[in-house]
């Protein structure tokens, strides 16, 4: 079976490493590249596996089965200048975790414009820290979410700064999860 493990990893901007790490259980640099290359076989378990840890369907790793991908036909560079790419290069459309939480963006508030789609990935309270300077989603009694950057951690009270100028910084003491802001879908 000919794969595209390699096309799909490039795209995603991740490493052997990255891969390796992301899959469930771990494995190592070295078995994903030979699974790439061929040296090793690739079984629909590795498939599936490594699917999961790129965010893809394990379809768009198989050669010739019709995936979604897009070609990229130009490169935008410094100074606004557009060229044409050196090497065959492929974008591939995000695919939710089965755990992912979607937001939609009404008002424009910070970075954030109207119409945006935030994919957050809920996190277990042992990987808090993970989220450390990104923005997060919590929850909050009476089905309200409070949203904004987590600058800091205090056993388990979270500091949350809102997002927009002149937010005053909130207090969340033991939230029974956390969403941190993943994927920013923008129409333009």
């Amino acid at each position: 079976m000919i794969t595209r493990i390699r096309e799909v990893r490039k795209t995603r901007g991740m490493t052997l490493d990255d891969v390796a790490r992301a899959c469930k259980p771990a494995t190592t640099a070295q078995t994903i590249g030979r699974l790439e290359t061929g040296t090793r076989t690739v079984s629909v378990g590795w498939l599936n596996r490594i699917a999961d840890a790129l965010g893809v369907d394990a379809s768009e790793l198989v050669a010739g089965a019709g995936g979604s991908d897009i070609n990229v036909d130009a490169i935008l560079g410094a100074g606004g200048q557009a060229r044409a790419p050196k090497r065959t290069a492929l974008l591939v459309p995000p695919k939710p975790g089965s755990r992912t939480i979607g937001m939609t963006v009404s008002a424009s508030v910070g970075e954030y414009r109207a119409g945006d789609e935030i994919w957050c990935d809920p996190l277990e309270p042992t990987d808090y820290v993970r989220a450390l300077n990104r923005d997060v989603l919590i929850p909050r009694p009476a089905g309200r979410f409070l949203f904004g950057r987590l600058i800091d951690r205090d056993g388990g009270r979270l500091l949350i700064l809102p997002p927009g100028a002149g937010g005053r910084q909130q207090i969340v003491a033991d939230p029974p999860w956390i969403a941190v802001a993943a994927k920013l879908i923008r129409a333009l």
